[in-house]
Parts: C-alpha cells; sequence; structure tokens
C-alpha cells in the first residue's frame, strides 16, 4: 500500500496491464507514467524515478479483519463468490526492507516461532505472526526514548521482557504495566513469495529459524 500523494497532488493509479519483473504496473492518470506496484517507484514518464511512499498495512483473512475491525465497510464493485485467502506456502515471506538492507522473514519460520527479535541495519525490529488467523505486523523495538525492548509473547500478546508490559500485537499499543499506553511504530512490508521478493531486493537475506 502506497500513498499516492506527490508534492500537493493526490494522483489516481490505475493498472497498465503489463507486468515487469513479474509484478503489476500502474499508470498515473495525470502524467501516463508507468509504476512498479511492489516498490511505488515510476519507471517511465516524467515522473521517472519519483517515489511513492510504502504505508504499513494488513493483509489478513476478511473474518480476521471484521474480528479486530467489525465497523468495517467494504467496498464491492461485482458481487459475486468470495475465495478467500489461501494459506501461506513454504517460500512465502514477510519482506522488510530499511534503506539498503532487506530481509525475508520465510513465513512458516516465523509462525513456528510467533515472535521473532531481529536487527534491520540501526533498526531493531519484532516480526509478530499469529498462526491461527494469519495476522502479520512489524514493529520497531525502539521508544521515542530510545529504549529498545526485547519481546516474547504468544498469538494475542507481545511481552516486554524488562518490565512485564503487555502490548497489543495488532496495533502495537501497550495494554498494561510501565508501558501502557505507549505505541511502537508499525512498519511496512510486502507479503511476496521468495523468488519475486529476491527479484526486486537481490541484496535481501532470508530468516529461516535457524
Amino acid at each position: 500500500m502506497h500513498d499516492r500523494r506527490i508534492g500537493d497532488t493526490a494522483h489516481v493509479f490505475g493498472n497498465y496491464g503489463a507486468l515487469w519483473m513479474n509484478a503489476m504496473t500502474w499508470y498515473d492518470h495525470e502524467t501516463q507514467s508507468i509504476w512498479t506496484q511492489p516498490l511505488g517507484r515510476a519507471l517511465t514518464g516524467p515522473l521517472k524515478g519519483t517515489q511513492l511512499k510504502i504505508i504499513p498495512y494488513s493483509l489478513v483473512p476478511w473474518s480476521t479483519w471484521r474480528e479486530e475491525h467489525p465497523d468495517t465497510l467494504a467496498l464491492i464493485a461485482e458481487r459475486g463468490s468470495f475465495r478467500g485467502q489461501e494459506p501461506p506456502t513454504d517460500n512465502f515471506v514477510i519482506g522488510v526492507a530499511i534503506g539498503d538492507v532487506a530481509r525475508g522473514y520465510v513465513y512458516p519460520a516465523v509462525a513456528n516461532r510467533i515472535v521473532v527479535n531481529d536487527q534491520l541495519g540501526d533498526i531493531p525490529v519484532v516480526v509478530h505472526v499469529n498462526p491461527e488467523n494469519r495476522n502479520i505486523h512489524v514493529f520497531s523495538r525502539e521508544l521515542n526514548d530510545g529504549t529498545v525492548l526485547t519481546f516474547t509473547g504468544d498469538e494475542n500478546q507481545l511481552i516486554d521482557e524488562a518490565t512485564g508490559s503487555v502490548f497489543d500485537p495488532s496495533r502495537g499499543i501497550g495494554l498494561a504495566g510501565e508501558y501502557s499506553g505507549v505505541g511502537l511504530r508499525e512498519l511496512p512490508y510486502i507479503s511476496s513469495f521468495d523468488w519475486a521478493w529476491l527479484d526486486f531486493y537481490p541484496h535481501t537475506d532470508f530468516y529461516t529459524g535457524r
């Protein structure tokens, strides 16, 4: 998911209908520039080289989203059957890129541990997967005052090892303890096959839990 604002203008995007490196491309209505979807970067046209800001998002089954956000309204263009979301496969990764550092977290490896504390460049991160509802979130472990937390937890909570503070793993908000009300900064990730992630981030490495 990307912020479609460039400067003071909110651009309108459409599906260009061609693939670049096996991934979807867009065009913007205003300049007809062509964009790559995974990177949010203009490939050709007047805006070539322009980079859209990536926005953190959740890719979860509809039932999980409804449970967490019961007042959600859905925009459906056509009525029809909904196939749902297929379970992630062994070559599905949670791709995180920060600056020049990229890492693909192999989904089964993270789902087996539920909570993974890691370091990506200068950013300490935590990756949380709920294997029951396939909810995925990535946060910075560093608070605004520079304190770096280390987490344990389970499907429904993140627990700071030092203080025992409990955090909501979906929203990154402290629920109890010393850090009650404190928010973690959510980091964007890309759901991808490992080979596709490698196409766009050839310098990546992979977390396999070993």
